[in-house]
């Protein structure tokens, strides 16, 4: 049933001003094909009433209430994503130019390899040391499936072990922060937790954290450690994997060793290393999720470290430490890494620039990172209406 319809059917009760309801959310991103699948409208229902569909969308599993709360914090729907980045570091006075305030930045890579890892291993040798330490009870970070070759799924790693399993890459979104209620672990009455996400999950946890709420079975206030993945696009899984490099390309995924982008590149290897294809991102973009298009921080701003390949040679990361609980965290994991002087800092700015002209063209509101945290859904509208973006209105269905 259409949101309109249930309103004409509330027995002549006027419905209070501002509020906006998940049908409103659904017609203006996940209809309009603006959905990123971060997962911050299902963590920010107070009354569970959003789930995660067959689609790997977010669904309405019971009734609304109209709270308004999945539409203020989407990233791509009321949350004006930019000012988050001034959240980290206790609002004070930051620089959002380039690649913004950085505590200290490495390149790095560890000492002892460890199997799996992805260019220097370091995301797995800072969570495997905080583990140790005792500093954090778990990590929420993405493994492969058990049923679907190569695509990511959200699980909460606890044990060094389990880290180690979860080590590489994958393309898709994991709808990770519709997993923050850690169900199913054996975690202590106050857990402590690391989250290894994209810059948009990231946004999302430092708003929600900044307007503390309650919020329904999600322990949003259990994150203590926030880590970007540098990223400039996100890709669906059934068109990434399986049209494009299975169907198109012909390869078999249960051969498949390894998949990364580097220097532009979808790089996709054997199990024994040897390189099947390598070919420019571009004959990828079509797999890439719309919404990504207009996101401008590749750089993840919000997060306490900021971690990828741009900007360090081959088998080596970038790291950039963001605010006091990244520098503690790092503490834990330095004497286990080789460190330098970022290697190629202007290359970390200069497709930090791309993908904010990018992401410029996309966005059809103001960027400004000095408005209010929230759009209001007419506002959006507003901005929207009649462009490629526009919602998408649902038919009514009469009961």
């Amino acid at each position: 049933m259409a949101g309109f319809d249930i309103r004409e059917l509330m027995n002549d009760i006027e419905e209070a001003p501002g509020k906006v309801w998940f049908w409103d959310l659904e017609q203006a991103v996940i209809d309009a094909d603006r959905c990123v699948q971060c997962g911050v409208c299902v963590a920010a229902c107070p009354t569970d009433s959003i789930g995660i569909g067959d689609d790997d969308l977010p669904k309405l599993v019971k009734m609304c209430t109209g709270c308004s709360l999945c539409w203020d914090f989407c990233p791509r729907g009321g949350l004006r994503y930019e000012v988050t980045w001034k959240i980290t570091g206790n609002g004070e006075a930051r620089t959002l130019d380039g690649i913004g305030h950085v505590e200290e930045s490495y390149t790095a890579r560890v000492k002892e390899s460890i199997d799996g890892v992805q260019d220097g291993g370091f995301v797995s040798a800072l969570l495997i040391s905080l583990l140790e330490a005792g500093e954090i009870d778990g990590a929420l970070v993405a493994r492969e499936s058990a049923t679907e070759r190569w695509k990511g799924e959200a699980f909460l790693a606890t044990t060094p072990e389990e880290v180690r399993e979860c080590a590489g890459s994958f393309y898709n979104q994991t709808l990770a922060l519709g997993h923050a209620d850690f169900k199913g672990y054996d975690l202590p009455p106050n857990p402590r937790i690391a989250v290894v996400g994209t810059p948009c999950e990231i946004e999302g946890i430092k708003a929600m954290q900044a307007r503390p709420w309650t919020w329904g079975s999600s322990q949003v206030e259990a994150i203590t450690l926030t880590i970007a993945l540098l990223c400039t696009k996100s890709f669906n899984y059934e068109k990434l994997m399986l049209e494009e490099i299975r169907d198109r390309r012909g390869v078999d995924l249960d051969n498949v060793g390894r998949v990364d982008v580097i220097r532009g590149k979808m790089i996709v290897q054997d199990l024994d290393g040897e390189t099947i294809f390598e070919e420019p991102i571009r004959d990828f973009h079509g797999a890439a999720l719309k919404g990504c298009d207009e996101c401008a921080d590749f750089i993840g701003h919000a997060a306490d470290i900021s971690v990828g390949s741009v900007g360090s040679a081959d088998g080596y990361s970038s790291v950039l430490v963001r605010s006091e609980e990244g520098l503690e965290a790092f503490g834990h994991v330095r004497e286990k890494l080789e460190l330098r002087q970022l290697d190629k800092p202007q290359a970390l700015d200069k497709l930090d620039a791309l993908d904010k002209r990018i992401a410029f063209k996309s966005l059809k509101r103001a960027f400004d990172p000095e408005a209010p945290l929230f759009i209001d859904y007419e506002e959006h509208l507003e901005n929207y209406a009649g462009t490629d973006r526009a919602p998408v209105e649902h038919e009514a269905v009469r009961y």
